[in-house]
């Protein structure tokens, strides 16, 4: 059925996700955001900084006469560094071994080298408009050390600011096809999401090298592996763009963090041929559910799509759009699969159709006893595949970072992809 259009994305600051908009079958409205996380390198996974690694308080000593060359950034007495700097050094004749940040009153600032050693990003966004002094130590394979300081102060609250949400709670199970999505408002342009891309960390247990990938509008950016997620997965996101230059003389409003499992392999494939629904738990038949798609005026999209969103009950509203010609229908156990409106969702006006002719107006229907097993049975994040029915899936229609192939994927990278990972 048909509901609300989609509006402009609304991306709040709050640390959880805000419920996806309420819409029906071939609306294209989404309203609300996410929680947001922290940033990764965009080609592989990689470790956020964490609490303690990379850091120490103990005493730092120095040898006379060590063979180490070693300068650190920011420079001494640098004024307006923005709240996301990360403190990056050059070395030779050694190896960085040791960095401490520590605030204005003498506090020690968490953090962590990147996994390529390049800078040490601290754990959280730095305060405005406050003095840090960082030490780097580098070490010689015998043993010889030296030191490098700077003190630099970051700049006040920006005057313009970039929203950002990521669609991730903490501590919740989703689906093998729950992709990492960002969302930012507004989008950012291609020539700033390599510097913003660099800031999005996800590290997966056990380990499944991903890859992020951008929409053309830069509203959007995913993060998945080559294949499914593996039931059981840990995914740690940070989304660390709190402070941090997006073009435009915008900063990211804040930084954003989740961590989330990965459950059990469900999959819904639904054949527009046979007008049946087969799902799949762990590679074993559990269901067959009789579909009616959309009609040829309102017909259902082909493509790889993902749950976005349940609801047990509401409703959809196309008065707003279709005037007098709309409608508005209590809706029971729906499941969002696009921002256009397309849902699964009870329908039980069409069971006579369903397994015969397509009735709809794009969304899936299916009979109250199966809408309500699917219902509970289903986590956001799980796959719902539809096939032949002429129209296809617009990329950005909903998480559809998985209605692409891997090579078309990995194209939307802003930073380059390991070759191990092409």
């Amino acid at each position: 059925m048909v509901g609300m259009r989609r509006s402009l994305v609304t991306v709040v600051v709050a640390a959880v996700l805000a419920p996806l908009a309420l819409a029906g079958c071939g609306d294209n409205k989404k309203s609300g955001a996410a929680s947001a996380a922290w940033v990764g390198n965009g080609a592989s996974a990689s470790a956020a900084p964490s609490a303690s690694p990379g850091t120490s308080q103990g005493p730092i000593t120095e040898s006379a006469a060590v063979p180490i060359e070693l300068t650190v950034t920011p420079a001494t007495g640098k004024k307006d560094v923005p709240t996301s700097a990360e403190i990056g050094f050059t070395v030779s004749g050694g190896k960085v071994t040791t960095v401490v940040l520590k605030d204005a009153a003498g506090k020690a600032v968490p953090g962590a080298l990147r996994e390529d050693g390049s800078t040490w990003v601290p754990a959280k966004t730095l305060k405005t408009k406050t003095t840090y002094a960082a030490s780097v130590t580098a070490t010689t394979d015998s043993g010889l050390t030296k030191t490098a300081t700077t003190t630099f102060t970051t700049m006040g609250a920006p005057g313009k600011k970039t929203g950002t949400g990521l669609y991730l709670f903490d501590d919740h199970t989703y689906g093998v096809a729950m992709p990492v999505v960002v969302e930012f408002s507004p989008g950012i342009k291609k020539a700033d999401r390599a510097a913003v891309q660099k800031r999005m960390f996800v590290t997966t247990t056990p380990a499944q090298p991903g890859v992020w990938s951008w929409t053309s509008s830069g509203t959007q950016a995913y993060y998945r592996a080559k294949e499914y997620w593996q039931t059981g997965t840990t995914l740690k996101v940070r989304i660390a763009v709190g402070g941090a230059p997006t073009g435009g003389g915008r900063y990211g409003d804040r930084d954003r963090a989740a961590t989330a499992k990965i459950g059990r392999d469900l999959q819904m494939k639904v054949d527009n041929a046979t007008k049946k629904m087969t799902v799949t738990q762990n590679g074993k038949v559990v269901r067959t559910a009789l579909v009616s798609l959309g009609r040829k005026s309102k017909p259902s999209v082909s493509g790889a799509m993902v749950v976005m969103d349940k609801l047990s009950e509401t409703v959809f509203d196309t008065t707003d759009t279709d005037g007098a010609a709309g409608y508005k229908t209590k809706i029971q156990y729906a499941q969002r699969i696009t921002w256009s409106g397309q849902y699964v969702h009870s329908a039980p006006w069409s069971v006579g159709s369903q397994g015969r002719t397509n009735v709809s107006h794009g969304c899936v229907n299916v009979s109250p006893a199966n809408a309500k097993w699917l219902f509970d049975k289903t986590l956001i994040g799980d796959p719902v595949t539809v096939t032949g029915t002429g129209t296809k899936l617009a990329y950005g229609d909903g998480w559809t970072a998985w209605n692409v192939t891997w090579s078309e994927f990995v194209k939307g990278s802003a930073l380059p992809v390991p070759d191990s990972l092409r």
